[in-house]
């Protein structure tokens, strides 16, 4: 079965969310677009908290969330208890994000990286393993008490 991966951010993450959904289509995922539908100027947060709330759910295992500077959608996604975003602007953030931090969003800076380098740390993050052991008692303490 595809893995099941909810994409969403603003209008000036637009053109990468819709190539990416092709991408990720391409290579056997499943993919629900979350929005926005064009480039015109949207509140990311409109499609941000029904995102992150379809992960919380379980409905989806993955999140893609994509602005200008990725720190928005980021700051959004993370505003819910069952979401750890991570802004990442490299492939060695990205593998970190999962691995060390058991990320299940990563937020993308669309303005200050190639759609290259976005796909390339989009399939890294979706293919690296959390690596559990004592990340997991840090990760353990994320959550607010």
């Amino acid at each position: 079965m595809a893995i099941k991966l909810a994409i969403g951010g603003d209008h000036a993450g637009y053109e990468y969310k819709e190539k990416l959904i092709k991408s990720l289509l391409e290579a056997g995922y499943e993919v629900k677009d979350f929005g926005p539908d064009s480039n015109a100027s949207v509140d990311y947060a409109d499609y941000v908290h029904p995102l992150a709330t379809a992960i919380e759910s379980g409905e989806y295992l993955f999140g893609i969330v994509i602005c200008g500077s990725g720190n928005g959608v980021a700051i959004t996604a993370n505003k819910h208890q069952g979401i750890r975003a991570a802004l990442c602007w490299n492939e060695e953030l990205a593998v970190l994000a999962r691995s060390h931090n058991n990320a299940n969003v990563l937020a993308l800076p669309a303005r200050f990286i190639t759609f290259e380098l976005a796909e390339k740390m989009v399939l890294t993050f979706l293919t690296t393993e959390f690596e559990g052991g004592r990340h997991q008692t840090r990760v353990d303490k994320i959550a607010c008490r």
